[in-house]
């Protein structure tokens, strides 16, 4: 069954006005004009998308369904939020991205650009048009949906509208955006915000998740927004799934987001992957920013280790059931939101464990014991795809031809990725009984242990 993403509407905590309250109408109303806060607010959620049948909007007496008040307008008339241009990530790392180039659109859930959002509000991410967070996207509000989205560098309001595609309010679903840019002065006044779901059944409010002073913050929100109503206008990412259709089950990436544990091989010394970023961003949320000096990234470090091990201590595991490597019971933990979050640093705890003197024993009780790794590390799916021009393709040619499926090359093998290469691969995972999705001539992380072992 698919898991809806959907935002849950916590009362107490929605918006961070001073003085907003949402208050149940008393019995028998009193004549005159219905004051706007008589709301009861309704937020029920089908699939991957939050909307309200008619029976409950039925349900409602006729003075409660003038919508919500407003929890509070912001004193500005418009958000104060100057942004950069397109940029790689990590900022001056590659110097300015060429204009009009292409972006490429990864594939991502609904419930995954939610939980990245999440993370920069949690943390709190400060607002800023220069600075760069650790995870490389730059801390303005184009930035932020950048992260969110997982797109491969920092968009700009003037460019976000080249990788979505425009919708219609009834459209929106978690994920999407509202977004305004200013053509004639894209400095004053441009904004975009995450769409987080309805607050109630009439769609006058909304959840927003946005990078703005002071910092990024989640907040009920007036559609389309505070100021400048009539130009903020709804997008779609173009590469948002609803989860139903994934990747290939051999490419190790189907569902950054899912809640099923992946496997103990996709984390350890050597593991470069989506899960171990998905699992620093869960970290990260959980109190364990402070073990990161950049990311969470793809590439398994020492930061992901001490912050998992903090976190299974914290659970009061010892020992082996501390070793900083996740399992099937710390994964369940992070994904749901339970067990207890790391403290802060200087906390009392128990005393780091000695190094192992054999090799290492399963992390958590009921988790089989880690072979030890038999085949080169599996550097990433994407070195391995159209316009890829790196020594693992290389590495991946010689291989091919080592173990007989070499007759698909008339030069090279080469470290261009080409036709040869994808049809030297599809035929050894033919060879191993795959078919469909699963035999597509691009390795991934079965293909490549079983290639070199």
């Amino acid at each position: 069954m698919k898991r809806p993403a959907f935002e849950e509407i916590d009362p107490t905590s929605d918006c961070g006005c001073p003085g907003c309250a949402r208050l149940t109408p008393p019995p028998s109303p009193p004549p005159g004009p219905t004051p706007a806060h008589r709301v009861v607010i309704v937020a029920a959620a089908a699939s991957t998308t939050l909307t309200a049948t008619p029976a409950l909007a039925a349900a409602q007496a006729p003075d409660q369904q003038a919508g919500p008040a407003a929890p509070g307008v912001p004193a500005a008339d418009e958000p104060q939020t100057p942004q950069g241009g397109k940029a790689p990530l990590h900022g001056a790392a590659g110097g300015p991205a060429k204009p009009g180039a292409v972006v490429r659109t990864p594939p991502i859930t609904r419930t995954e650009i939610i939980n990245r959002a999440k993370v920069w509000v949690a943390a709190p991410v400060p607002y800023s048009m220069y600075a760069y967070w650790p995870d490389g996207y730059r801390q303005d509000c184009s930035g932020f949906v950048s992260m969110a989205w997982h797109l491969p560098g920092n968009e700009w309001t003037g460019s976000l509208g080249q990788v979505a595609q425009p919708i219609t309010k009834e459209e929106l679903q978690p994920g999407d955006i509202l977004l305004f840019h200013n053509t004639a002065d894209p400095e004053k006044g441009s904004h975009v915000v995450i769409f987080g779901g309805w607050t109630d059944y009439t769609h006058t409010y909304y959840v927003a998740y946005e990078q703005t002073r002071p910092t990024a913050r989640r907040q009920v929100t007036p559609y389309p927004y505070w100021s400048n109503g009539s130009r903020y206008l709804p997008y779609r990412y173009k590469g948002v799934t609803d989860g139903a259709a994934g990747a290939p089950a051999d490419t190790g990436t189907a569902s950054p987001g899912a809640t099923a544990f992946p496997g103990a091989s996709f984390f350890g010394a050597g593991a470069d992957n989506a899960h171990v970023t998905r699992l620093g961003q869960l970290l990260v949320s959980r109190g364990g920013a402070r073990f990161y000096t950049s990311g969470p990234g793809p590439v398994w470090t020492d930061a992901d280790r001490r912050a998992t091990q903090a976190f299974q201590q914290a659970q009061g595991w010892t020992g082996s059931g501390a070793d900083g490597l996740p399992g099937p019971l710390t994964w369940a933990l992070l994904v749901s939101g339970t067990g207890k979050d790391i403290p802060p640093a200087g906390t009392p705890g128990p005393a780091k464990p000695p190094a192992p003197a054999k090799p290492p024993t399963p992390a958590e009780p009921g988790t089989p014991p880690r072979p030890a790794p038999a085949v080169p590390p599996f550097p990433g799916v994407d070195r391995f795809r159209p316009g890829a021009n790196n020594a693992h393709v290389t590495q991946l040619g010689r291989q091919l031809v080592k173990r007989g499926f070499g007759r698909f090359y008339t030069t090279g093998p080469g470290p261009r990725w080409s036709e040869a290469d994808r049809r030297a691969v599809e035929a050894f995972q033919l060879a191993q009984g795959w078919r469909g999705t699963n035999a597509d001539g691009y390795p991934g992380p079965e293909t490549w242990r079983r290639l070199f072992r």
